[in-house]
């Protein structure tokens, strides 16, 4: 069994469609790049699992912001756990689908919300993190960095890499 997870936090459509107001801009560069850590983390038998955020009283189908980006490569074999809070351990599965696993790499959307919540609970679970700092985004760029510095700052065993220097 492998001990290490990739979590891709909210891959969901609002961030990218341009008429949201959850806009991000354009993360044409960083699915693809996503895509390859995908076909990267399955070759060494990782495992996968997606979060998705909803609020408890939507209901989904009526919602297409609240499903996948479409570009993403999923596969029916990833875990995806259902959260309607920022921190994608509160009330959900997650911590059960991370039983046995040590490592866990991390990139998703919100950086300053979900991401940081996810990696400062992951973090208080003693889990060894990576977080692929470029395959995560916020805003701004000044709220990107400004988090992912203070993270960096207050929590120096987590490890934060570029795409490129962690698929080398």
């Amino acid at each position: 069994m492998t001990e290490t997870a990739l979590v891709l936090i909210d891959f969901q459509r609002e961030w990218t469609d341009s008429s949201s107001e959850y806009y991000v801009g354009d993360t044409k560069e960083m699915v693809a790049k996503v895509n390859y850590l995908l076909e990267y983390c399955r070759a060494r038998e990782y495992k996968i699992i997606f979060t998705k955020h909803r609020e408890s009283d939507s209901m989904e189908y009526f919602w297409p912001e609240t499903q996948f980006i479409p570009e993403i490569k999923m596969q029916d074999t990833d875990t995806i756990i259902m959260k309607n809070k920022i921190s994608p351990f509160y009330k959900t599965s997650l911590e059960q689908e991370l039983t046995g696993i040590k490592r866990v790499i991390v990139c998703g959307i919100l950086t300053n919300l979900c991401v940081r919540s996810f990696i400062q609970d992951a973090y208080d679970r003693e889990f060894n993190i990576t977080v692929i700092k470029d395959c995560c985004v916020a805003h701004t760029p000044e709220i990107q960095e400004f988090t992912l510095y203070d993270l960096a700052q207050t929590r120096e065993e987590i490890d934060f890499t570029d795409f490129k220097e962690f698929v080398e």
